[in-house]
């Protein structure tokens, strides 16, 4: 097959489980939760392991817009965070694509995707490889949240082969 022609990539559910590799889902289901403020309040309590390393590392907390994507959507690029984690929850319930690959030299064999639930966030842990935000079928709001400070902290790589998703209904 030609290199420019793109490889069709398998959309899996989000899990827990399936997303390890990569980092945390970052959802209420299963977590630890318990009434605070006498009662009027749930806390879900630590979702997410933030990783911040380099010099002077702060925790940034940002608002993200994404645009909407529709299928086909050709993967042609990744990128990684090798000085921190980079976490991402839906504000208004948006659903996204998760593309990854494992931290490391990029293998492109190891590309896998995901699609969340309404209710599902990630947690991408410190070097993982990953497309830019990728919001389905609406512009999607995201609190972002990652790591600030010196230091070079994005690298993105080209892929020698795209890949396509074609059916996002998964």
């Amino acid at each position: 097959m030609n290199a420019m022609t793109p490889q069709p990539l398998r959309i899996e559910p989000l899990t827990r489980s399936a997303f390890a590799p990569f980092g945390e889902v970052i959802e209420m289901a299963g977590a630890n939760a318990f009434p605070i403020n006498a009662g009027t309040t749930t806390r879900y309590h630590d979702l997410a392991q933030l990783e911040l390393a380099g010099e002077a590392p702060r925790t940034l907390v940002n608002l993200f817009e994404g645009k909407a994507w529709h299928a086909p959507i050709e993967i042609r690029m990744l990128e990684r965070h090798p000085l921190g984690s980079q976490a991402f929850y839906p504000v208004d319930g948006g659903r996204m694509l998760i593309v990854v690959a494992p931290p490391g030299e990029l293998d492109e064999s190891e590309i896998r995707a995901f699609i969340s639930a309404p209710d599902q966030g990630v947690n991408y842990s410190r070097g993982t490889w990953h497309h830019p935000l990728l919001c389905l079928q609406h512009p999607g709001r995201f609190l972002v949240i990652d790591r600030g400070g010196a230091g070079h902290n994005c690298d993105e790589q080209v892929l020698k082969q795209p890949l396509s998703m074609l059916n996002l209904a998964e």
